[in-house]
């Protein structure tokens, strides 16, 4: 049987467990995802999208971009129309969802698309600044599907006690460690959600998201004495995301549009996530300053912002022959193309896909 070298990043890793003892499950996360060079956010632009290992909303269709925009309006109008209104998008990627928001913007308010100044960064990217160019506190802070791939503790219930799990090396091979939590907060985490985790089975685990709210403290420096700030991903408040029945959590990998369990494996080479705990963020933000202006799906969301009427005024707009010739070459151009967007509409509001990702708006 051949023995396959360890990549440039698994070298790192097993050095530094070498040096240091085993590390955190957030830790080896960090650096699977972000350590300059080889993290997997930091190494070339071909990660997200249909070519990728994922696709976003906004990857899907404009409706999405469209649907923010209108959102976006609408805190213009509850600001009393600031010039200019500072957008900031946090972990924006390829920033193809900033440019449709503009797009849409330019034709569908003037006086607004003036005044919108939308920035985006990528932190995911590694860039450290979070600022804006002009480091003005800006109106609305964005961030979709960012959260989910900050670092998490990871923690495993046996005998009514808490362990942590930790990366260590064996034979040159990762391994997982339990081990006692490294921290205060990650040991009493549950127990302030009064998740009654002790009665749960053995071996249950959970992921622990403490970056969150040092993400959270970030960003609330940066907004305008009134803002909002809305984050969009995957999860659920904590009595819904830590239940006996999830006895895995929601740590997943994703490699080519291919899901996996193996957080261990190919670092560098793969996406890992986990869901959010909205509770924490909503509790968190509370305490400063924020107030719950909004917490609801996805589906919902869109739905608020106009889903279904842009749909109505895109079919008699754009694929009217649909209707009125469909016999025709034209007419059933343009139903394939109506049954293209309807279905694109479909998978941004699947109760079971990303129709359940959950939209949080806080504002200041």
């Amino acid at each position: 049987m051949s023995h396959v070298s360890p990549s440039p990043l698994q070298q790192i890793i097993h050095e530094r467990i070498q040096r240091e003892g085993p590390l955190t499950f957030a830790e080896y996360m960090r650096v699977a995802l972000y350590e300059p060079g080889y993290g997997y956010y930091v190494t070339g632009p071909a990660r997200m999208g249909w070519a990728g290992d994922y696709f976003t909303s906004a990857d899907v269709s404009t409706l999405f971009a469209n649907c923010l925009g209108r959102q976006l309006f609408r805190f213009w109008e509850k600001l009393k129309w600031p010039t200019p209104f500072l957008v900031l998008e946090q972990g924006a990627g390829r920033g193809h969802l900033a440019e449709d928001v503009r797009a849409w913007a330019a034709s569908e308010a003037a006086d607004f698309a003036t005044a919108l100044l939308y920035e985006a960064t990528d932190i995911r990217a590694g860039q450290n600044s979070l600022l804006p160019s002009d480091q003005s506190r800006v109106h609305v802070l964005l961030s979709n599907e960012l959260i989910d791939a900050l670092p998490v503790h990871v923690v495993e219930a046996r005998e009514g006690q808490l362990y942590e799990i930790y990366v260590t090396s064996e034979d040159g091979h990762l391994r997982e460690l339990l081990a006692e939590p490294s921290a205060p907060e990650v040991a009493t985490y549950l127990d302030e959600a009064r998740i009654p985790w002790s009665t749960f089975p053995a071996g249950w685990r959970a992921e622990i998201n403490l970056e969150a709210a040092h993400w959270l403290e970030q960003s609330v420096r940066q907004l305008q004495s009134h803002g909002f700030l809305l984050a969009i991903d995957y999860g659920e408040k904590a009595r819904q995301l830590y239940t006996s029945e999830r006895r895995r959590g929601t740590l997943m990998c994703y490699y080519q549009h291919q899901s996996n369990e193996r957080p261990l494996a190919l670092p560098g080479e793969q996406d890992i996530t986990a869901h959010v705990d909205f509770s924490a963020l909503i509790t968190r933000g509370r305490t400063l300053g924020l107030r719950l202006h909004k917490y609801t799906t996805q589906r919902q969301w869109l739905e608020d912002c106009g889903l279904s009427a842009e749909l109505e005024s895109r079919r008699a707009r754009d694929f009217a022959a649909a209707d009125t010739n469909r016999a025709s070459d034209q007419g059933q151009i343009a139903l394939l193309g109506w049954y293209n967007l309807r279905q694109r509409a479909a998978i941004l509001t699947d109760p079971a896909g990303m129709g359940n990702f959950k939209v949080l708006i806080l504002r200041r």
